[in-house]
């Protein structure tokens, strides 16, 4: 899901870029490619994937 949402910010961030829009200074493209990575790197490091309860039943033979 994260990768998902990276996607999205380097899409805004590309289309700002693309275009020459002025932005206000905090909403920048290069701002933009920053939270994209941070996103990315959360979603490489397993944040945002679920957890599951582990199950304490043990497997008969």
């Amino acid at each position: 899901m994260l990768a998902a949402a990276a996607a999205v910010v380097f899409a805004i961030a590309y289309i700002i870029n693309a275009t020459s829009t002025s932005t206000d200074a905090g909403f920048t493209p290069l701002s933009l490619l920053l939270a994209g990575l941070t996103l990315v790197a959360l979603h490489l490091c397993g944040v945002g994937s679920g957890w599951a309860v582990p199950s304490r039943r043990r497997r008969r033979r």
